[in-house]
């Protein structure tokens, strides 16, 4: 165990001793979160045919990774597009970026998506629960969730008046995290208020080998640390709003915001022209290539009842600020030293600056049998662009939607859904030229045109039609149905080099909208002893949308870089996952975990190759016991967790076939009771024998780079206010 994290466990510890004396000296009641698991059918007649999980707060906190991704991936068919050890972006049977939606109180949270370098901004320590609903759900939320959604909320409102909340306390070892967290939640009367703080610092992470190898050239590592890894983090909340039996209205506001660096020896650097002696001086500092990512969001929620009719208006405005910053470089044409009169800081490589407005309503009422769901949704994006660095243009994009859906009950145990929706968008780019004068084929010189004024407007119509059947303990759901994407602004538009995939990427401004067909089903039986649920999956898309390699090579911009253009291939997609939990004893408990998806492009220039960041296929089992070992010590608890991952052969290049793995990762946790005072512990080792394995779905698997190592996580949840 290295120095720093031994006087971070120090600090740990000392700061837990300091919370409890001060809840001792105030002498108030302890409000304890305990597992829920919501077993109540057709919860929502909107998603009442579809997959969904749901994981309570106590659950997040157990299973606590480096980023709420990290954190989520362990629920079967979700995975997580890991960048390092504390970023990462949702990934849904197979499929992520653009085409997975994360809600956060009932407003689509925007920012880059198709980046595949930066994570999911959003506090995974403001996060009360999480609902994953796995496959299309475009009908709920238009384009997008062709593959399927992340629904966050916050902590629920107190039901009395008064204050409660919990400071939490973070340590890891890998990349020496230090951090701490404090949330909290009111009441009082008819007001509801809440908020948080939280605040992360970590240092370089470190993998299972000393040797890692970009572009073929050897790049050793000191101590195993991966050079420039580090990052801070401090996001806040604020709530507050009114709140009544017919009607409600509260108003979010949080700010996310990020600085993290990015690997030295891999990101728009030769991998032989990093000074090692200045990266390797220190494992906690940020230096370039770097980013600064900011996340602003401001909601608005509203519910009003009357009769049997139910009004939600959700309005929310947001902002993601994201700069990339990097040593001047001279690629092509541009001049070997920075000019003075660029107008813009010289380490400032590329800035995306994008305001989002939106608005979200829906209305739902019951005629005899039916209960009908009425809505519309409308957004407006802008998004700026700045730095010496290009890749995608300015563009502004509008949308809007209407939907209907119907749930018809033939009895207590049979409803019927269906649904319909109609998607309008229009996406007008920016042109723009390079700031500096190449030489053109004929011997001229001029500003060359990188993307041109391009103005596209889609239209979309996509239904799903759905059934849920119980059979005295079975739970059956089974959905068919048609949903949409549309293409993103890099997609036909693009025109530079993408440091994400180390290639030069050019836009096809003929796409068209992505169609894809789906059906699932969901078999689920449930007894106090076991609970297991089967859910297979088909998918088909008639113009799946990829990043095609060519054999052309760049030699204005990219330093040679091969050219990769934008495609379009039938591909179909199948699978599934199961999850089974068994209660052996009183105390006992198993968990079977597993999943597997198959792709193929059906036509194309990759015709009979799958799809990029294809996830493995995995069996996870899990054993849990739960000792009653004094009445000081409720809910004690100790895990341990056995995943295997097969190999992954079926690979689209330029990506690298991925080896098998297994993974141990150990919990354990307690609730300490010292009289009136209440500590929750948690322990963790993740990867439990410092195996070296390689993600497939990892942003630094291109360059065969492991992921982190032994990690050892200790937290501790102190509540306080009142019971």
């Amino acid at each position: 165990m290295n120095r720093s994290f031994l006087f971070f466990s120090l600090f740990f510890i000392h700061g837990s001793f300091l919370t409890l004396y001060a809840q001792e000296k105030l002498k108030k009641k302890i409000d304890l979160q305990e597992v829920m698991v919501d077993g109540k059918r057709y919860k929502n007649a909107m998603e009442g045919p579809l997959s969904v999980n749901y994981i309570h707060i106590d659950s997040l906190q157990k299973f606590q990774g480096g980023s709420l991704m990290q954190t989520l991936s362990r629920i079967p068919g979700v995975g997580s597009i890991g960048i390092g050890a504390s970023q990462s972006k949702p990934q849904i049977r197979g499929l992520g970026f653009n085409r997975v939606i994360t809600v956060e109180n009932g407003v689509k949270h925007e920012g880059q998506q198709w980046g595949l370098d930066h994570g999911l901004e959003i506090d995974q320590y403001s996060v009360g629960s999480a609902e994953i609903i796995k496959g299309a759900t475009s009908f709920m939320y238009g384009s997008d969730a062709i593959g399927g959604v992340i629904r966050l909320s916050s902590l629920k409102e107190t039901q009395e008046d008064g204050l409660k909340g919990s400071l939490n306390l973070i340590a890891k070892s890998n990349n020496s995290t230090l951090g701490s967290s404090v949330q909290f939640i009111g009441k009082e009367g008819k007001f509801v208020f809440g908020g948080g703080l939280t605040h992360l610092n970590y240092g370089d992470y470190r993998v299972p080998t000393d040797t890692v190898y970009v572009y073929n050239y050897a790049v050793g590592l000191k101590d195993n640390y991966v050079r420039n890894t580090a990052g801070r983090e401090t996001d806040f909340q604020l709530k507050g709003g009114y709140v009544t039996e017919k009607f409600s209205s509260i108003f979010y506001l949080s700010s996310y915001d990020t600085k993290i660096g990015f690997f030295a020896n891999a990101h728009g650097l030769e991998p032989r022209g990093v000074n090692t002696a200045l990266y390797d001086k220190s494992n906690r500092d940020i230096l370039y290539p770097s980013q600064k990512v900011n996340h602003f969001k401001v909601i608005n929620r509203n519910y009003i009842e009357k009769d049997d009719q139910k009004i939600w208006i959700d309005i929310g405005y947001q902002r993601n600020n994201r700069k990339e910053f990097n040593h001047y470089v001279a690629h092509g044409y541009m001049p070997a030293i920075f000019p003075d009169n660029m107008g813009i800081p010289e380490d400032l490589e590329r800035l995306y600056d994008k305001d989002i407005y939106s608005i979200n309503v829906k209305d739902q009422f019951t005629k005899g049998s039916h209960q009908i769901t009425l809505g519309g949704s409308g957004e407006i994006q802008h998004n700026n662009i700045g730095g010496w660095g290009f890749l995608i243009p300015e563009y502004r994009q509008r949308s809007a939607g209407a939907f209907v859906h119907d749930q018809y009950s033939i009895d207590k145990n049979t409803i019927l859904y269906a649904a319909l929706r109609y998607d309008y968008n229009h996406n007008q780019s920016k042109a723009y030229r390079d700031w500096f004068e190449s030489e053109t084929a004929d011997g001229a010189k001029e500003k060359i045109l990188r993307a041109d004024n391009i103005s596209r407007t889609f239209n979309s119509l996509v239904w799903g039609l759905g059934v849920a059947r119980q059979f005295g303990d079975i739970e059956t759901k089974f959905n068919v149905g048609k949903s949409f994407r549309n293409p993103a602004t890099q997609e036909f538009a693009s025109n530079g080099v993408n440091y994400h995939y180390y290639s030069y990427d050019i836009g096809n401004k003929n796409l068209s909208p992505e169609q894809s067909y789906q059906a699932d089903l969901s078999i689920g039986w449930r007894r106090e002893t076991a609970d297991i649920t089967l859910t297979p999956f088909y998918n088909y898309f008639s113009n799946y949308i990829y990043l095609n390699p060519t054999s052309r090579f760049d030699q204005f911009h990219g330093a040679g870089n091969q050219i990769f253009e934008y495609s379009e291939s039938k591909v179909r997609r199948f699978g599934g996952e199961i999850n089974a939990n068994f209660r052996l004893t009183k105390n006992w408990k198993l968990a079977l975990l597993g999943e597997y998806v198959k792709s193929k492009q059906l036509s194309g220039a990759k015709k009979g190759y799958t799809l990029p960041f294809s996830p493995a296929p995995s069996v996870l089992i899990g054993l849990d016991w739960s000792p009653k070992i004094s009445q000081y010590l409720n809910s004690t608890y100790f895990a341990i967790d056995c995943k295997w991952t097969a190999e992954q052969n079926n690979i689209v290049p330029p990506e690298d076939k991925s080896a098998s793995y297994t993974l141990f990762n150990f919990r354990a946790g307690t609730d300490l009771k010292l009289n009136s005072s209440v500590v929750q512990l948690r322990f963790q080792i993740q990867n439990l024998l410092d195996t070296k394995y390689m993600d497939h779905t990892s942003f630094y698997r291109l360059i065969a780079l492991p992921e982190q190592g032994r990690n050892i996580v200790l937290s501790a949840r102190v509540p306080f206010g009142k019971n």
